[in-house]
């Protein structure tokens, strides 16, 4: 990933813009320690901050087409670049590319299919690019959002793109985030949606369809491989975020075969885990380690080193979100350590818990429709929360993260499953993400330990210590009284904040973005992992409760599964401290 920036149809063309533009995007370079670039046309003014994956040596940006009448700025990987490449070279004879990087595809397919390039690529992606020819500019964002991107408004009517929104939050009137699935034309000022898989739900079409293929567990198994396999593509060292969960030691383990299976320049596959002392996903991330042969590295962090990075990550991550701080802080903290190391792409297991239904509270769906609903509603609502977060905190490092769980060749064959197959029966020793567990539960030739395959769901701010969630409230009620919480509405009439914790996070955010517009940017109401308001409709046990962490989660989590799962023949879940 890189972090770019396009200033468009501005009134001021001057030096002393073209200043300003490089000021604003030295503001993101965090995102690409490894080179800078700027092209100005005229009025529009297209930066870029590079972290060098693909092609180091010669794939620095802005790039252009063969004759550099169009310029494109871009933050992302474009998996099937290849072949990209051929079909342009079929289309056009004699074509010639500048570089190797994957990027270069992108103004080549604009020149010849026009607003059509997004929905031609497989990656991930945000991007500007720049038509000299009659002075329009097109944008376009990757279909789930795993890239962040922002557009404002300036007083002088001009449009701006950004990777971050610390570069425009002193620019623009208002900004807000580009909505993932969707490009922005400047001929017509619109956003259009080109991502629309059939999985996606018209909640308001009656009746609604829903999917009905059959569980075909080696399809499922295959989808995966090829997606984790896709997404090694690097000319650069790259490791695995290896928390000891399912997700991660999933892709681990798919990536620790194929580097098995073919070899790689960078040798063993790193893997990298962090953690309180003692922490459950210290733990289980060496034992996952051992099986797989990584060459692991294990970071321990203390609660008051993660209290003092706070504000820092507020700032990086760019929200007030409780349960994306939570989980930030940690990730934000091993990226620098991964960084040290000179890796700069990690692979990670975001997204599996919207696709398959693994947060805790999905044991209270009454029926597929409604299980199905929700994880179509989480999987569209990620790039609020877990995109942001993995995007964010490992790029404030220069690391890149990679998540195969969201790739959109594998999500039409996730979604599409009958979601009855993905429902939760305890009294069939069915878990959550039981369909997922079973593609990869092969005893001839195991991905995992089958412990580790069974290992019951622990949010990711519990994981590395259940200290670290104690410790963040603890502090909170040191430094917001009863006193302001009980004025919060007057100060905050917007999203209130209804615990300490959410009003520490908020008065922090509030330091580094005072703008209205800031706040829009964050989600509404009482944001959390467990989506409390959904389970509130599914039990009513659950109305009123604050606390995203899955502790939270009476009766579910800890020994729920163990006399179900003992009758599957499987291990018991892991049981939770208290």
């Amino acid at each position: 990933m890189c972090g770019i920036l396009a200033v468009l149809n501005t009134t001021d063309d001057s030096q002393a813009m073209r200043s300003r533009v490089l000021a604003l995007s030295r503001r993101q370079r965090h995102r690409g320690p490894d080179w800078s670039g700027m092209h100005q046309f005229g009025n529009n003014f297209l930066a870029h901050e590079r972290l060098a994956i693909m092609d180091p040596a010669s794939g620095d940006q802005p790039l252009f087409n063969e004759d550099r009448t169009i310029v494109v700025t871009v933050n992302g990987e474009i998996y099937n670049y290849k072949e990209l490449r051929q079909q342009i070279t079929d289309a056009c004879p004699g074509k010639k590319f500048a570089t190797n990087s994957d990027c270069e595809v992108i103004s080549h397919l604009y020149e010849l299919h026009g607003e059509k390039v997004a929905s031609m690529l497989d990656g991930f992606f945000a991007f500007v690019v720049l038509d000299t020819r009659n002075n329009t500019f097109y944008a376009a964002r990757d279909p789930i959002g795993i890239t962040c991107m922002y557009i404002g408004w300036g007083r002088d009517g001009s449009v701006w793109l950004s990777s971050e929104m610390k570069c425009l939050k002193d620019d623009c009137t208002r900004f807000q985030q580009f909505p993932p699935g969707h490009f922005y034309n400047s001929k017509t000022g619109e956003f259009t949606r080109y991502y629309n898989p059939k999985y996606f739900l018209d909640f308001e079409a009656k009746p609604q369809r829903f999917p009905s293929a059959p569980y075909d567990p080696v399809a499922l198994r295959q989808a995966f491989e090829q997606s984790v396999e896709k997404r090694m593509m690097s000319d650069v060292p790259f490791g695995v975020l290896l928390s000891g969960g399912l997700d991660s030691s999933l892709v681990a383990s798919i990536a620790a075969r194929k580097i098995k299976r073919e070899g790689s320049v960078w040798g063993k596959l790193h893997s990298f885990c962090v953690g309180l002392p003692g922490s459950p996903d210290l733990k289980a991330g060496a034992q996952v380690a051992e099986f797989l042969g990584t060459d692991h590295h294990e970071f321990h962090f203390t609660v008051q080193e993660g209290i003092d990075a706070i504000s820092e990550v507020i700032y990086h991550i760019e929200t007030f979100d409780v349960t994306t701080i939570r989980a930030s802080t940690p990730m934000f903290l091993m990226s620098r350590k991964i960084k040290a190391l000179g890796v700069k792409m990690v692979l990670s297991g975001e997204g599996s818990d919207e696709v398959f239904g693994g947060y805790l509270y999905f044991h209270k769906a009454p029926n597929k429709e409604e299980f199905q609903s929700e994880t179509v509603r989480k999987i569209q609502d990620l790039y609020k929360y877990d995109c942001l977060r993995a995007n964010k905190s490992t790029m404030a490092w220069g690391v890149e993260a990679r998540v195969p769980f969201l790739d959109r060749h594998f999500l039409d064959v996730a979604m599409e499953i009958d979601p009855a197959e993905k429902m939760i029966d305890k009294s069939k020793g069915r878990i959550e993400k039981y369909i997922l567990r079973k593609a990869f539960d092969t005893p001839e030739d195991p991905y995992l330990p089958n412990e580790v395959l069974w290992r019951q769901k622990e949010q990711f701010s519990d994981g590395v210590g259940y200290n670290w969630i104690d410790g963040l409230k603890a502090h909170a009620d040191s430094q917001v009284s009863d006193d302001m919480m009980k004025t919060a509405a007057h100060r905050y009439p917007d999203n209130t904040p209804r615990t300490k914790e959410a009003y520490w996070y908020r008065s922090i955010f509030e330091t580094h973005f005072p703008q209205r517009a800031a706040v829009e940017t964050v989600p509404g109401g009482p944001s959390v992992a467990c989506s409390t308001a959904t389970a509130a409709l599914w039990d009513a046990t659950w109305a009123g409760k604050e606390d995203p962490s899955g502790r939270a989660v009476a009766g579910v989590h800890d020994s729920a599964y163990d006399a179900a799962a003992a009758a599957n023949g499987e291990p018991a879940a892991k049981k939770a401290k208290k």
